[in-house]
């Protein structure tokens, strides 16, 4: 059985752009994370330890987002979803997109997205 478990515009206030006056000022910045996975074992026990914990992976995405500075969403998006397959087995797939929603482009736009998706072994 395949599910999804979804983390929903994870919102951080994070110091990653192109120009420099991006990495010194910061910006707010938005994740999505989709997490394609079987959770049948937890369900039947209604058991935390047998699924993937959102709370957990929350705090390992909010780890990422503040401990390097990069110039593209791209990057970040591909990292956290790198970074989570490696830590958790069973993810099957993967999907995870950044947003930014301060951008220096000279007009209005309600932000900017990034979106990866993976599955393991790749």
């Amino acid at each position: 059985m395949l599910n999804i478990i979804r983390i929903k515009k994870a919102t951080f206030y994070a110091y990653h752009g192109a120009l420099q006056e991006e990495k010194d000022m910061g910006g707010k910045f938005e994740a999505d994370v989709d997490i394609y996975t079987s959770f049948a074992e937890a369900v039947k026990e209604d058991d935390l330890h047998k699924t993937i914990n959102y709370v957990s992976v929350y705090k390992f995405i909010n780890q990422l987002v503040h401990e390097k500075k990069y110039s593209l969403i791209e990057t970040l998006a591909t990292v956290i979803a790198d970074k989570l397959l490696a830590k958790y087995p069973e993810i099957q797939k993967i999907s995870v997109r950044v947003r930014k929603n301060t951008v220096p482009i000279g007009g209005l736009i309600d932000c900017v997205e990034a979106e990866v998706i993976k599955e393991h072994g790749e």
